[in-house]
């Protein structure tokens, strides 16, 4: 979801930061402890989108101009393809049955307010039936939900696992809940809707007043709807997604969101049982049984409900929209339990406040969280020339004890394209910093489709503009379009330079799957070389990464323009940790194999003499 990533009005959600400190280690060196995992790849796609074959790309298309993927365009192929690529995970984005402008109601669906709706197609954090799935994406709309589990069959013979998301803090305006399980209740079905906050009521409310349209966005670009009047019928009014308590939000706000009550009070104070102090050290388990007795509010037993029903369908785990928005006790009550049904369930979390990483990682028992503010940002500040490169050893110190639950990207459905001019400016140009977030921690990789072939996002889409793959829209993605070659998914369509942009994703992503040593050691030998090497400039970052069976030599040039040539100091403790004698060794770079150089060891230094041309990388393997 766009949004904004860092302010949230409204509830102020009070947590307590508990650092913990890493020991025994050097300036720049992270430990591993566990280094018999395997790297993890998170393939991204938007599924409305992925196999979207129609071409028209007109602003505010509907689905009849501009077309819609399906989950049947996962085929065997499609996902063979995928898994070869490197991926291990899929990240189905936008399943769950969401708000949108289209009359379904042949299927017993409600038709959507284009005033709460944004775009033509939709938020996928709209969530409008967490029991069902986007009637947009099946052949069949009837069948959608039978299509989406046949879908995950076809995932799992591919020898992938899937992620789906949950949105826990807002749900659409109009949410209706049609195909619950015996049981459960809509949300806000027992709501006490007087007052503006109860601890069991499911949204707060503006008691007694309605809801206003907010001024500005004008609904499908002007187009003439029955139910485009000015007016959305909700009474009493609810409080927006982002928090807002005003009765007709900002433009800017979550408008087509309420916000979520999980038992937290308007003044920010907590109105459930908290965790006990050392609850950041304990397990899953030991978390699951801390909650059993626990009078906890309702919208906790509901998302439980939802979790678990998908995990029962097969789904392997979920990305958590704008986790930090909501109590990180809540999430130590639903992670566990669903680790009690899959203990090995993959649960990702949006949060951007480092502050509060560890809390969400130790008690909120995430897997892992988005590397964004520190990692992403400070690349993408490199690429466009805003920062030098040393400062990517700053922040692995930092995140040293937690690094390995921090998943690296440059390229998803809410951020500009890797390869737009906003970002990098071309696919080539962010090369060397895939490689770098790619083989900088022990951390997942994450993918989004189209990036490995230089997608760009320059279609105006209508909501959605330019530099983002729109997410609201009917669009077409027109370099994944090529790839997709009319639904061969052999890059039949592809130019000679986007094959071979592929082909370097695939080999980076296929060798750091098989690198032990990208699930060992890491150690920076940034300062020793910026301050000591002569035409070292700070468009080149290098570190070491190792293992008991293999030791690399990681260089990047960001630079887009010049060539660098220099010795490349490998420092005397770093020699001495691989225990290398005085001597001459091979040094062969692992992504293309044609590029070897000499290691020379003299008095327990390290010298390799290094030529690097514009927006290359080089991973060389000590033999």
């Amino acid at each position: 979801m766009i949004k904004s990533k860092f302010v949230a009005t409204g509830i102020a959600v009070t947590m307590l930061f508990s650092a913990c400190k890493t020991k025994d280690l050097k300036m720049g060196e992270v430990k591993q402890e566990n280094s018999k995992e395997k790297k993890v790849v998170v393939y991204q796609v938007f599924t409305r989108l992925f196999g979207n074959t129609n071409k028209t790309n007109k602003p505010w298309g509907t689905i009849e101009e501009n077309g819609v993927g399906k989950f049947n365009d996962f085929t065997d192929k499609a996902l063979h393809e995928i898994k070869d690529l490197g991926a291990t995970y899929i990240w189905y984005t936008g399943v769950p049955h969401h708000a949108l402008v289209r009359d379904y109601t042949a299927y017993g669906i409600s038709n959507d307010d284009p005033e709460v709706v944004k775009g033509r197609a939709g938020s996928p954090y709209a969530v409008k039936d967490y029991y069902n799935v986007n009637p947009d994406l099946a052949v069949n709309p009837a069948n959608r939900l039978q299509e989406f589990e046949d879908l995950i069959a076809r995932t799992h013979k591919a020898g992938l696992k899937l992620i789906i998301d949950i949105v826990p803090n807002h749900i659409a305006r109009k949410y209706e809940g049609k195909n619950n399980p015996e049981g459960v209740k809509d949300f806000g079905a027992d709501d006490d809707v007087t007052v503006e906050y109860k601890r069991d009521n499911n949204f707060y409310y503006i008691p007694n007043i309605h809801f206003e349209i907010p001024d500005g966005d004008i609904p499908l670009n002007g187009e003439k709807n029955p139910l485009v009047d000015g007016v959305f019928d909700e009474n009493p009014a609810k409080w927006t997604g982002n928090g807002s308590r005003k009765v007709k939000p900002d433009q800017n706000d979550w408008y087509e969101t309420v916000k979520v009550n999980y038992g937290v009070r308007p003044d920010g104070t907590k109105d459930f049982p908290e965790l006990p102090a050392g609850y950041d050290q304990k397990s899953s388990q030991e978390h699951f049984a801390f909650w059993q007795d626990k009078d906890v509010p309702d919208s906790w037993k509901k998302f439980k409900s939802i979790a678990l029903y998908w995990t029962a369908k097969g789904v392997d785990g979920f990305r958590y929209d704008m986790a930090e928005m909501v109590p990180y006790e809540f999430w130590s009550y639903m992670n566990s339990a669903v680790k009690m049904k899959n203990p090995n369930a993959f649960l990702l979390a949006e949060v951007y406040n480092p502050n509060e990483y560890r809390n969400y990682i130790r008690l909120g028992k995430m897997d892992y969280l988005y590397d964004k503010v520190e990692t992403y940002d400070k690349l993408k500040d490199i690429i466009r020339g805003k920062s030098s490169t040393d400062g990517l050893s700053d922040i692995q110190k930092g995140m040293a004890d937690i690094e390995h639950h921090m998943l690296h990207f440059l390229d998803n459905h809410d951020e500009q394209r890797l390869a737009s001019p906003e970002f990098a400016g071309t696919p080539e140009r962010g090369k060397p910093l895939m490689v770098v977030s790619t083989t900088l921690s022990t951390s997942p990789t994450m993918v989004y489709f189209g990036q490995e072939v230089g997608e760009a996002g320059n279609e105006n889409a209508g909501f959605g503009t330019r530099s983002r793959t729109s997410i609201f829209d009917y669009i077409g993605v027109p370099s994944h379009q090529k790839w997709m070659n009319e639904g061969k998914f052999d890059g039949g369509q592809l130019s000679n330079s986007e094959k071979a942009l592929r082909d370097f994703y695939k080999r980076l992503l296929n060798f750091s799957l098989k690198s032990s040593a990208l699930m060992g050691d890491f150690q920076e030998i940034q300062s020793v070389n910026r301050q000591n090497t002569a035409n070292y400039d700070e468009s080149i970052y290098s570190y070491v990464r190792w293992s008991e069976s293999q030791k690399l030599i990681v260089t990047a040039n960001f630079s887009s323009e010049k060539t660098s040539e220099f010795n490349l100091k490998i420092p005397t403790d770093v020699i001495s940790k691989w225990n290398l004698k005085d001597g001459e060794y091979t040094l062969t770079d692992q992504l293309y194999k044609t590029n070897s150089v000499k290691l020379i060891v003299d008095n327990g230094e390290g010298i390799a003499r290094v030529k690097i041309v514009p927006s290359e990388s080089f991973i060389y393997e000590l033999k």
